[in-house]
This record gives structure tokens, C-alpha cells and sequence, in this order.
């Protein structure tokens, strides 16, 4: 079957294509921040159903994913989500699974157009286990209800449920019925501004092809320092014992004067510097928040002052906040 690529939410009134990773399904609906306002009361949904989605299914599932993955999840109880990395022979993050099992078979969403090549490590790692891998994103499309929301979730309909909300593996032929069911809906642009605010990084955005799982705070959120071996564990507790991974992740406060924002990949500088400056980092994803206004998550060199004042792309000055400790 081939892969979808268009959501049919995108025929919603005032929706507006996304671009970028997030193509495929609606950047927002016509008011960016009231469907902000939204989410962050506990309302709404958003259309994530470009997302890729994997399923293993057999009785070693769970062992089997456990030699792989920098997660602890060998005893994962059903129904208990997780986040999970796997990473390169030197310790670099290619791909990050969002987790939960229910009871029969292991669900994971991941990033857009990443689950061939997941798909395609699972399979060369099979070996004698008994399982078996899946692409269902033809099948099964993502919803996010936001942390908060009393709508109960469709009758059979796999859930996997976090502080930040719940996703939802939802029958893709379901999609528009939903919409009508659990409206309003908000776009990525929305919950993207959220993600930011809450500090998450996402694989492709806040990570490039040497970025390592100390630089994002993802130790014990996606990572597990006392379970056994797998790709990549030397790096991780070279960098955990010695403490000092070369970059770090800050949010930032941008000067709102300006009209447009930063984007991915430009360069941050100390203002001090001038924009002629010493590149010392750079934007992984700039966003405009309803009430904080407009942020942005970057990486920064370990070493940059944690009340430096900083400088985005050519002239907007930034205030940061520690998110990962220098």
C-alpha cells in the first residue's frame, strides 16, 4: 500500500498546509494562537498522521527490543509509555521512538519519513528472535489529545499516554469521523509552540548527524544508564562519567521586535560579538507562543555563559534558559 502523504483533515475549514517536516497535514487552522490556547487548556486534538508508525509483534518482542534500544523496556508493563533512542556505534542519536506495548504488540511513532530505514535496521538485527516488524503508517494514523483533555478515547484504539497528552494509533479510514467527533481541531504549528515551551527536542530539529543524548537532557528520559549493552552504551558512559558533552541544549527568549523568525540552522552568536561574531551554536527550532511570544530551542557549545546575552541568525538579541546544565 503506498505511504500517505496528504491528511485528509486538510479539508477542514481555514486549514493551511505545513511545510517542511511537518508536510502532509496542517500547519493550523486559520488562528495559530487561539488553537494554542486550546491545547493548553486541555482541548482540541492535533493531526500528527504524517508520522510514521512501527509495530513489533511475537513473544521475544520486548527482550529483543531491549538489546537495542538505550531504553529499559525487557519488563515494559502494557499500557506504560515510553521514549527510546537508537543510536550510532559512536554514540550519535539516528532514530527516536516514541513507545508503548499492549500486552500483544509494541507501538512506536517516530519522525516522519524515518521508518524505512528504522524498519530496515530492525530487520537486519532479527537474527533468531521471534519477531516480526512492521511499517502501519498506511494503516494507522497519530492523534494527540493535549495533557488535560477529557475526551475519552475511541472504543479499541491503541493509547499511549504521557504528561505532555495522549497519542493515539487511530485506524487512518477513521480519521475524518474523529475530526467530527473531537473537534476543534490545531495544527503542528500550535503544538509545536508547546513543545518548545516544555523544552522536548525532536529527532532532525534539535539533532544533527554528531548530536549525542547528554546534549538534549535525554538521560533518563530516553535513556537508561543501568540496563545492559547496546550500540553505542560506550559513548554514553564515557560523556555520563566524565560529564561534559561538547554541546548543550538552551531555550531561548527572542526580542519580538522583529517580523520574522530565526530558522532551523541559523547561526547563534554572543551578542557581545556583533553579528560578525564567532558562530557558537545554532537555532533547532524558533517558534511564536501565545503568551511568551516568540522562542526557540538551540545548541549551544558547552562552555557558552549561561547569562550570556545572544544573538539569532543576523540581529535578534535572545535571553537563554538552562535547559541541559554546562
Amino acid at each position: 500500500m503506498p505511504l500517505p502523504t496528504k491528511s485528509p483533515l486538510l479539508s477542514l475549514p481555514g486549514a493551511v498546509p505545513a511545510e517542511g517536516p511537518d508536510e502532509g497535514v496542517a500547519a493550523h487552522y486559520g488562528d495559530l494562537f487561539r488553537e494554542q490556547r486550546r491545547l493548553a487548556d486541555g482541548a482540541g486534538f492535533v493531526d500528527l498522521s504524517h508520522r510514521g508508525v512501527v509495530t513489533v509483534t511475537g513473544p521475544d518482542r520486548l527482550s529483543w527490543l531491549h538489546l537495542l534500544l538505550t531504553q529499559h523496556v525487557s519488563e515494559l508493563p502494557p499500557g506504560q509509555a515510553t521514549e527510546a533512542l537508537i543510536l550510532s556505534p559512536h554514540g550519535h542519536i539516528e532514530h527516536a521512538l516514541s513507545l508503548v506495548d499492549d500486552g500483544g504488540t509494541t507501538w512506536a511513532h517516530v519522525e516522519p519519513g524515518t521508518q524505512d530505514a528504522l524498519l530496515a535496521y530492525l530487520e537486519s538485527m532479527k537474527f533468531f528472535y521471534k519477531v516480526e516488524v512492521a511499517d502501519r503508517t498506511a494503516d494507522f494514523a497519530v492523534i494527540h489529545l493535549p495533557a488535560g483533555s477529557i475526551a475519552a478515547a475511541p472504543e479499541g484504539v491503541t493509547v499511549r499516554e504521557t504528561p505532555h497528552g495522549r497519542d493515539l494509533f487511530l485506524p487512518r479510514e477513521r480519521l475524518s469521523a474523529f475530526a467530527g467527533e473531537y473537534g476543534p481541531a490545531a495544527g503542528v504549528l500550535a503544538y509545536e509552540a508547546l513543545r518548545v515551551e516544555a523544552h522536548r527536542p525532536r529527532l532532525g530539529l534539535e539533532t544533527d548527524h554528531r548530536t549525542i543524548p547528554h546534549e538534549l537532557g535525554l538521560i533518563g528520559v530516553a535513556v537508561h544508564l543501568q540496563k545492559g549493552c547496546y550500540r553505542g552504551q560506550e559513548t554514553v558512559a564515557r560523556v555520563h562519567n566524565l560529564g561534559k558533552p561538547p554541546r548543550r541544549l538552551v531555550f531561548l527568549h527572542l526580542d519580538g521586535s522583529g517580523v520574522t523568525l530565526p530558522g532551523h540552522g541559523a547561526p547563534v552568536r554572543l551578542a557581545a560579538d556583533g553579528p560578525e561574531g564567532r558562530q557558537i551554536g545554532f537555532i533547532t527550532t524558533s517558534a511564536r507562543h501565545h503568551e511568551l511570544g516568540p522562542i526557540a530551542l538551540a545548541l549551544v557549545k558547552r562552555n557558552v555563559a549561561v547569562d550570556a546575552t545572544l544573538l539569532a541568525g543576523e540581529n535578534t538579541t535572545a535571553s537563554q534558559e538552562t535547559v541541559v546544565e554546562p
